[in-house]
């Protein structure tokens, strides 16, 4: 109690003395110590026993988030604002194609993105996906992966057939798909937030805790694959390519862990993540470009054999990909903690 005395004042529940405790180190092990079966049991007792509190408060787990209607219908409706600005601008340039001049598509596109942005981060800014300790370096990264899906694929094409050999062509289907999948985020993301919380403050052990959660963080992620598989296909179709998103829905599997890590207050593991796939995507070219010098020739092969397997759109599917997994296997872990369920959320 001496040691932990801030955290025991400051608790208006036993269940967050319990998650400051883990997050200090102590397991349900290091609670049998001190004769209590686990850290749950351990907490309530601190929590009793702390003087500061008026006698007679109410021991008492915080409820779940309760399903506020209104508070949904709002962040909801800011999760589909970055899609339909996306939908509005590319449908305006399929409209208007050959009315009007290079100048003024480029200031419709300037604007679409210039809306949607601005859209994205009303979006960010409440709900479920709303990160208390801000997101770090990740917004840089994200824009690089983004500008990547979009115009990507051409540069590696050009790199690999001896090019560049002049303008990239945008392939800017990824980019509505992905922003149309902000919506199916911020829903699987409530979907998780809500279970979760339900099986903490039902849990009486924190192995049984993270044994719970995990299959809902799974459940989270193929369901938001679900979602966002058909609408890069719909994009992709409307937009009249004929690829496979593998690498844009890598890349939205990505996008969706490292927010939702952000959201349980852990940014930094999102943003390496974010920042190595940017890193292989930045190597995959250089490579390229420096085996064409003398004796450096053995650089370029691992991204020949890549394109000439997969295509140009293997390099980023596999840094996505590759980064995906591993903070799928991180969040895992870091998320079946009691502590990271501690933060407030507005996703109810």
């Amino acid at each position: 109690m001496h040691h932990h005395r801030d955290l025991c004042e400051r608790a208006v529940s036993p269940l967050e003395i319990a998650a400051g405790l883990e997050a200090h180190g102590l397991t349900d092990r290091t609670a049998a110590r001190y004769r209590h079966r686990d850290v749950f049991a351990l907490a309530e007792e601190l929590y009793a026993r702390t003087p500061a509190r008026p006698a007679g408060s109410a021991v008492a787990v915080p409820p779940p988030p309760g399903p506020d209607t209104e508070a949904r219908a709002g962040w909801t409706l800011l999760a589909l604002l970055p899609g339909a600005a996306c939908l509005a601008t590319a449908g305006l340039l399929l409209v208007t194609e050959g009315a009007l001049g290079g100048g003024a598509r480029a200031t419709v596109i300037v604007t679409g993105a210039l809306l949607a942005c601005l859209a994205l981060r009303f979006c960010l800014g409440r709900g479920p996906l709303r990160a208390p300790e801000g997101a770090g370096r990740a917004g840089m990264y994200a824009c690089w992966l983004l500008s990547f899906a979009v115009y990507g694929e051409e540069l590696i094409a050009q790199v690999v057939s001896g090019g560049p050999d002049g303008p990239w062509e945008a392939a800017p289907a990824p980019l509505l798909g992905l922003t149309a999948a902000v919506a199916p985020a911020a829903w699987c993301a409530h979907f998780f937030t809500v279970q979760a919380h339900r099986k903490l403050t039902g849990s009486r052990a924190l192995e049984e805790f993270g044994a719970g959660v995990r299959p809902l963080l799974l459940a989270a992620v193929v369901l938001f694959l679900c979602a966002l598989l058909p609408l890069l296909f719909l994009a992709d179709l409307g937009l009249g390519g004929t690829g496979t998103p593998v690498s844009a829905a890598a890349l939205g599997v990505l996008f969706f862990l490292a927010r939702l890590l952000a959201a349980h207050g852990l940014p930094e593991p999102g943003t390496v993540a974010l920042a190595a796939a940017c890193a292989v995507e930045a190597a995959a070219p250089a490579l390229v470009l420096a085996g064409r010098l003398p004796g450096l020739e053995p650089l370029a092969r691992p991204v020949h054999a890549l394109v000439a397997a997969g295509g140009p759109g293997s390099v980023p599917a596999l840094a996505c990909g590759a980064a995906a997994l591993g903070l799928l296997l991180h969040a895992s872990a870091a998320l079946s903690r009691a502590s990271a369920h501690t933060h407030p959320h507005t996703g109810a």
